[in-house]
């Protein structure tokens, strides 16, 4: 557990005894808020959310929370800046950093992307500014990306500056998007448009700026409302299930749908389904 971490603030509701509101102080980059079931993840590193360490530490931070907190289901990340979701990596950093210091940065980005994917709990990306480099290789960890139809641009432009995408691009992208427009994005440094990363696939829902945090708290909502523990699981059969040869996925499967026969939600959801009467999920 980080300092940052220990800093956290937790109060509770009397009335519920649940997790009601969760705060970073010390003017942390990345902040959690819990509203009922959604967790509420905000960057904010101006003037264009680029980020360095701390900022990946706090990330960290706020993962890490969100998967040990029974009362958080679905996390949403955004931006509290009005132009940008994230420009990325910090390239004057990069340019003022040691070797070392720079590879142990990308080493602490990968792993805390790698919690958020392997967390079994639902990721979603709200984006409503410029979302570029690493800022994109954030959204591409989270399982959904809503954005606004605004005048933005998306992309992975690190070619220009003679790197990769290195916090995860070249290996997400192309699993969502097919090799060779991930390739082709990543090759060029093009950048799209909203309207475009959701014809490409690489946003999942673009919504009109003024509704698009309503709409993504009406499809939190929903998921946070369901069977959560059901939801965690087929989260995990699915990512679990892309890197395996189809044979081990379906042995993986046929051991996640074991578990979740013995878990107390299936049971209900059986038992609900028999009575015609709607289920009350514990996430357990």
């Amino acid at each position: 557990m980080t300092q940052s971490l220990k800093r956290y603030i937790i109060l509770y509701s009397v009335t519920h005894s649940t997790l009601s509101e969760r705060y970073i102080v010390a003017e942390p980059f990345v902040t959690l808020r819990a509203e009922g079931s959604i967790g509420w993840i905000t960057l904010n590193r101006p003037p264009a959310n680029s980020y360095n360490r701390q900022f990946v530490n706090d990330l960290g931070d706020a993962v890490d929370v969100v998967r040990a907190e029974e009362s958080i289901r679905v996390a949403v990340l955004h931006s509290a800046l009005e132009k940008f979701f994230s420009a990325g990596a910090d390239v004057k950093a990069f340019g003022e950093n040691s070797f070392d210091a720079n590879m142990q940065m990308i080493e602490a980005e990968h792993a805390v992307l790698e919690r958020m994917e392997q967390t079994p709990k639902i990721f979603i990306a709200m984006i409503a500014g410029h979302c570029l480099g690493g800022g994109l290789e954030i959204a591409l960890a989270c399982d959904f990306r809503f954005a606004a139809a605004g005048d933005f641009k998306v992309g992975l432009p690190e070619v220009t500056l003679g790197l990769l995408p290195g916090n995860g691009g070249t290996q997400r992208l192309p699993r969502l998007i097919g090799k060779n427009n991930a390739l082709d994005l990543m090759i060029t440094g093009r950048t799209l448009s909203p309207q475009q990363a959701l014809a490409l696939g690489l946003f999942d829902r673009v919504f009109a700026t003024e509704e698009l945090l309503t709409e993504t708290k009406i499809y939190a909502e929903l998921v946070a409302s369901g069977a959560s523990f059901a939801v965690g699981a087929i989260k995990r059969a699915v990512n679990q299930g892309m890197q395996m040869p189809l044979h081990d996925a379906l042995a993986n499967e046929r051991a996640i749908t074991s578990e979740l026969f013995q878990s107390e939600d299936a049971r209900e959801g059986i038992r609900a389904f028999v009575e015609k009467r709607k289920p009350v999920y514990k996430g357990k």
